[in-house]
């Protein structure tokens, strides 16, 4: 069975050494997906000082800028949103964002809803507050 990396030319570069996602067989595994802008590092929802240290953020921007880049990944990579099985998410603070994380999600998960895992976390490798590791089927 063959293994095939995959880049995306509009989603956000990766922050390390891995790409954005990567097919083996029928199945597509993405790398974790965050908010963040492609070609700038501005993060959709959130304000940082001028450290770099996060002063606000607004968590249901965030939520739709991530959910949209991982669709940008997924159909880039020859599969699609209703192809999405399973989905992992990170979020930085369980007890204030997951209400507004959840209304997001259902809207955009409303037809598909692959199996879903919330976990929270102390943080992100960027000023993030949401991250998605997303499995998905190609056809």
């Amino acid at each position: 069975m063959t293994s095939k990396k995959i880049e995306s030319s509009k989603a956000p570069e990766p922050v390390g050494l891995y790409p954005h996602a990567r097919q083996h067989g029928n199945l597509l595994f993405l790398s974790g997906v965050g908010p963040r802008e492609r070609g700038t590092k501005k993060i959709p929802g959130v304000e940082l000082d001028e450290t770099g240290n996060i002063t606000s953020y607004d968590i249901e921007v965030q939520c739709r800028s991530v959910f949209n880049n991982v669709r940008t990944i997924v159909e880039e990579s020859g599969s699609s949103w209703d192809n999405i099985i399973d989905v992992t998410v990170f979020l930085t603070n369980m007890k204030d964002d997951f209400k507004i994380y959840n209304k997001v999600y259902a809207e955009f998960f409303a037809d598909n809803q692959p199996c879903r895992t919330t976990l929270e976390i102390n943080c992100l490798p960027t000023p993030i507050a949401i991250e998605l590791k997303v499995i998905a089927t190609i056809d």
